[in-house]
């Protein structure tokens, strides 16, 4: 999508255009080994995607402009401002932490007796620190109690948490973005083992078995960036392009898994989905 979207604006790789990709994963040796590499390439500009990434691409590449896809831009210090980025980055937010008020809200929807709700988060990041206090805020609301699960731990260890907080009854559990998706196989697998009914961050969550996700549409987010690569490449100045948020949020539901639950999802909230999966 996102080369289509490069094409669409009259760039095409091999005839005007040079793409290098480079795919990291959340190693940290080679994200940095990776960084220096593109930038001793003297690229035009540089695409990247999340907040792990961005830190070490930002210090090896001080002048290249960066176009970027990112959870919380302005508290992670890359940006002055949405407004008025500065300096040579830009880009597009994932989320905003307003969202996560909303997941405690379709989860206690879908699944009404859920009393204590187990909130899968990174602790060491600030987005994770900002969904999950979002989400206490809104839990006297909705008359839940929080647990939370760090989602820095070991693939076995999470597993083990989710096993431990299902013990009890009425839970459920929120999958918050920032380090989560890495072990998505594993959480998916512990909520549906647990019978716990749980809401994710991404359509690929729910696509995987996941009961439901809401959040933003990520292939849209690259054709957007495509938009500010070009204008860069046309000599506009990164930090003078706005840093802009979603403009669309998708509601996916896994009618298998609920059926899988015992859920009867309401009729209001089938309605309300982008795309149902049977």
């Amino acid at each position: 999508m996102f080369e289509q979207a490069l094409q669409a604006l009259g760039w095409t790789a091999g005839r005007n255009l040079r793409i290098d990709y480079r795919w990291t994963g959340n190693d940290r040796a080679v994200i940095q080994k990776f960084a220096t590499e593109l930038v001793a390439l003297a690229p035009d500009v540089i695409l990247t995607s999340g907040n792990f990434i961005m830190a070490p691409m930002l210090q090896a590449a001080r002048t290249i402009p960066i176009v970027f896809t990112l959870i919380d831009p302005v508290g992670s210090g890359f940006v002055e401002s949405m407004a008025r980025p500065g300096g040579n980055v830009t880009g597009f937010t994932q989320f905003e932490y307003s969202l996560a008020g909303k997941w405690l809200e379709l989860l206690k929807e879908i699944a009404p007796r859920v009393t204590r709700v187990a909130v899968l988060r990174d602790p060491t990041r600030g987005p994770g620190i900002g969904q999950f206090a979002v989400i206490q805020a809104m839990a006297p609301t909705h008359a839940v109690e929080l647990t939370p699960i760090d989602a820095v731990d070991p693939a076995e260890s999470q597993a083990r948490r989710i096993a431990a907080f299902a013990t009890s009854p009425n839970g459920g559990l929120i999958v918050t973005v920032g380090g989560t998706a890495n072990y998505r196989y594993v959480v998916i697998a512990a909520a549906a083992k647990n019978r716990l009914p749980a809401i994710y961050p991404r359509r690929y969550f729910a696509a995987d078995g996941g009961l439901i996700s809401y959040g933003p549409d990520t292939i849209e987010q690259y054709r957007r960036a495509a938009g500010y690569i070009d204008r860069i490449l046309k000599g506009e100045k990164p930090g003078d392009l706005p840093v802009q948020a979603p403009t669309r949020y998708q509601l996916v539901i896994n009618l298998k898994t609920a059926k899988a639950l015992g859920l009867e999802v309401p009729p209001t909230l089938l309605a309300r989905a982008d795309e149902v999966i049977e």
